[in-house]
C-alpha cells in the first residue's frame, strides 16, 4: 500500500525506469489535475501557480535554513512579501499562508533564494484547515503565547468596553523574528485570552514594529469619538511613524492615507508610546531614538511638534533604548503622584542582554526631569522581562503592565518550535519610598487570583526537609503558585530549591548579610541552547526580620515577587518533567517559614 503523501510525492519526482540495470527512459509525470503546479526557473527561482481554491497555502519549515524570499501575486499583482526559512532538508513544522480575500482572481508564488531540490517542493500543501492545537510541552498554560510562529515585544495594549486587547510583535511565516506583523488577542479577565489573527500587515513603508494604541474618547484626530487609534514604526531600510484607525473596537485597523506623520534621519527611530496629557491638554508622544528619548506633543494626533530630549548622562547605556513608556503613578502612604519613564535597552541588562529600566521624576507635558540622575533602577531583576509597557485607558485608573518573557541573547534558539515566546502574567505598578529614594513596586495584577484551584494547601514547613508537592496539589501539571512568610532568628542565609526526579533544579536564597535574592538556574533543565542561559541572577531587597514571597510557576517560567513587588524577577526555564519537590535549608543559624501556601493554577 502507498500513502497518498508518498503517491503526490513520486507523481512529481523525475521517474527512472531501469532494465537489468540499465536506464531506458527518463521522464517527469504530472499528476492529473493538480492543486497546484511548479515552474522551475534556474538560479534558485521558481513559481507555483495556484489551479485549486482553498484557505490555505501550507508551507515546510526548516529553521537551519536561510531566509527564502516570497512574493504572492494576484492577478500579476504583488500583493503580499514574505521572508519563509523553507525546508531544504527536514520539516520542522509547517506555517501557513492565507490565500482567502482573492476570489476570481489567479493567485501564484515567486520563490527566491530556494534550490530547485529542496525538500520543500514534495511537502508543500493547500489545505482549508490549519492546526493550531498544542504540540509543545513547555507551551506556558496562564501566560499568553502565540498560537504558533514568533513573537516579541507587546504591542498596542488598550482596554474599552469590558475588553483588554494585546496586540504583539509576530511572525506568521516562522517561529523566528522576522515579518513583523501585530498579532490581536483580546481577553475580559487578563488571564484567558482569544487569538483574533493580525490586525496591521506590513506594506510599502515596511514591516510594522512595536507602538501603542488610544482611545480618541473626543475625536482629536477627526476619525469619530471613541476611534481606537494605532501607532506604530514603520521599518524598511529607515524607520518611521505611522498610524491607523479603528472603528469597530480594534477588529479591523485603516491605515491613515498619510502616512509617515513621522521621520527623523536617525536609524533607531522607533516604538512611539502615545498619551494624553491632561494638564496640556494635548497628546505625548515618546519616541525611542538610539540611546534617548524624544517627546513630541499633538493637538490632532496628525502633527507633531518636538519638545524635548531625554537621556544624555541618565541610566544605564550598554545598548539601544526601546519601547518606551510615560505614565503618573501614586506614591505608597501618601497624597502624591509622580511621573515614571519606562526604558527597555538592549542589551546592557544587569545580568547580560535584554532589561528594563525606569526613571521616576516629573512631567510638565513638554520635559520630563529625573529626580536620580545618579540612580540606575530596574523594574525586574530576572533575565527574561522586556519591552514592558502598560495597558491604555485601563480601569478605575490602574496602570497595568505586561512583558516580553524573553531575552535577545537567546530569543530565536529556546527550545519550542510550534512558537516561541509567552509574556509575563500581567502586573499592576505603584510607586513606594525607600531611604529617601522613589521606587516602582511590581505586584502580580489581582485579576490572577482567579487561577487559584480551590483544593490548595496552606502549612507551616520546617527547614531540613523536603516536600512533595505533588501530594499537596494532587496535581502533577507543574503549574503553580507558592506563597510563603519567612521569619529569621540570627541565619545568615535562607533558601530552597524546586526541584525534579532528574535531579534539574532551581534554587532561591536570600542572604541577609549581603541583602540580596538569588536566583540560579545553571541546573535548571535544558540550558545548552544558548551559553548566555545557564545564568544566577540577583535582586537587592531590604532588611528584616520577615520576608514574603510569591512565586508563579508554569510549564518554562518562573516569575518571584518579593515584599509585596517591592523587587520582581522573571527567569525561562526549561525542566525536562515539573518541579515537584520543594526543599527548605539555612546556613548560619535558623529559622522559621511560619506561612506556605501552595495553590495549583489553572484557567478555568
Amino acid at each position: 500500500m502507498i500513502h497518498l503523501k508518498d503517491f503526490w510525492r513520486t507523481i512529481r519526482r523525475t521517474l527512472t525506469v531501469f532494465i537489468l540495470g540499465t536506464t531506458v527512459a527518463v521522464f517527469t509525470c504530472q499528476a492529473i489535475n493538480p492543486p497546484f503546479v511548479i515552474k522551475h526557473l534556474g538560479d534558485g527561482q521558481s513559481i507555483v501557480q495556484i489551479d485549486e481554491q482553498k484557505k490555505f497555502l501550507l508551507l515546510p519549515v526548516e529553521e537551519a535554513s536561510p531566509e527564502a524570499k516570497l512574493y504572492m501575486i494576484a492577478d500579476n499583482d504583488v500583493v503580499r512579501s514574505m521572508n519563509v526559512r523553507l525546508a531544504v532538508n527536514k520539516v520542522d513544522y509547517f506555517v501557513p499562508v492565507d490565500l482567502t480575500g482573492f476570489d476570481n482572481k489567479h493567485l501564484s508564488f515567486n520563490f527566491q533564494l530556494i534550490p530547485d531540490s529542496a525538500l520543500c517542493w514534495e511537502e508543500m500543501k493547500l489545505s482549508d484547515e490549519f492546526d493550531v492545537s498544542n504540540r509543545e510541552k513547555y507551551r506556558p498554560v496562564y501566560h499568553f503565547s502565540p498560537a504558533y510562529g514568533w513573537m516579541n515585544d507587546p504591542n498596542g495594549m488598550f482596554y474599552k468596553d469590558g475588553v483588554y486587547h494585546l496586540f504583539y510583535q509576530h511572525n506568521p511565516y516562522g517561529s523566528m523574528w522576522g515579518n513583523m506583523h501585530w498579532g490581536h488577542a483580546t481577553s475580559t479577565d487578563l488571564v484567558t485570552w482569544e487569538h483574533h489573527g493580525d490586525a496591521i500587515s506590513p506594506d510599502a513603508l515596511g514591516t510594522i514594529f512595536s507602538g501603542s494604541c488610544v482611545v480618541d474618547k473626543d475625536n482629536t484626530a477627526g476619525f469619530g469619538a471613541g476611534a481606537v487609534i494605532a501607532f506604530y514604526t514603520s521599518a524598511s531600510d529607515r524607520q518611521v511613524q505611522s498610524m491607523a484607525y479603528s472603528l469597530d473596537n480594534g477588529k479591523t485597523f485603516k491605515k491613515y492615507a498619510r502616512n509617515p506623520i513621522l521621520t527623523s534621519t536617525q536609524r533607531d527611530f522607533r516604538d512611539p508610546k502615545v498619551i494624553w496629557h491632561e494638564d496640556t491638554k494635548k497628546w505625548i508622544m515618546v519616541l525611542a531614538v538610539g540611546q534617548e528619548m524624544e517627546i513630541y506633543s499633538s493637538a490632532d494626533l496628525k502633527s507633531w511638534t518636538l519638545e524635548s530630549k531625554f537621556g544624555e548622562g541618565q541610566g544605564a547605556h550598554g545598548g539601544v533604548w526601546e519601547c518606551p513608556d510615560l505614565l503618573e503613578l501614586p506614591v505608597e502612604g501618601t497624597e502624591l503622584k509622580k511621573w515614571v519613564l519606562v526604558c527597555n535597552l538592549n542589551p546592557g541588562g544587569p545580568f547580560g542582554g535584554s532589561a528594563t529600566q525606569y526613571f521616576v521624576g516629573t512631567f510638565d507635558g513638554k520635559r520630563f526631569v529625573n529626580e536620580s540622575p545618579a540612580v540606575t533602577k530596574w523594574m525586574d531583576w530576572g533575565k527574561d522581562h522586556y519591552a514592558t509597557v502598560t495597558w491604555s485607558n485601563a480601569p478605575a485608573g490602574r496602570a497595568i503592565a505586561l512583558a516580553w518573557m524573553s531575552n535577545w541573547q537567546y530569543a530565536n534558539d529556546v527550545p519550542t518550535r510550534q512558537y516561541r515566546s509567552a509574556n509575563s502574567v500581567p502586573r499592576d505598578l505603584s510607586l513606594y519610598t525607600s531611604e529617601g529614594e522613589t521606587y516602582v513596586k511590581v505586584t502580580p495584577s489581582p485579576e490572577l487570583l482567579k487561577l487559584r484551584d480551590k483544593g490548595s494547601k496552606k502549612r507551616a514547613f520546617k527547614v531540613d526537609r523536603t516536600y512533595n508537592l505533588d501530594k499537596l496539589l494532587n496535581d502533577n501539571s507543574g503549574t503553580y503558585e507558592i506563597e510563603m512568610t519567612i521569619k529569621n532568628k540570627d541565619a545568615d542565609v535562607i533558601g530552597f530549591q524546586l526541584f525534579n526526579s532528574k535531579g534539574e533544579e532551581v534554587e532561591m536564597y536570600y542572604n541577609l548579610a549581603e541583602k540580596t535574592f538569588t536566583m540560579d538556574r545553571t541546573e535548571s533543565g535544558e540550558v545548552s541552547f544558548s551559553k548566555d542561559f545557564p545564568a544566577v541572577t540577583v535582586a537587592p531587597v531590604e532588611g528584616g526580620n520577615e520576608m514574603k514571597l510569591r512565586l508563579f510557576v508554569d510549564k518554562s517560567s518562573i516569575e518571584a515577587f518579593g515584599n509585596d513587588g517591592r523587587f520582581a524577577m522573571t527567569n525561562l526555564v526549561f525542566p525536562s518533567e515539573p518541579y515537584n519537590r520543594i526543599s527548605f535549608y539555612a546556613k548560619g543559624g535558623s529559622c522559621n517559614v511560619t506561612s506556605f501556601t501552595v495553590y495549583k493554577l489553572g484557567l478555568k
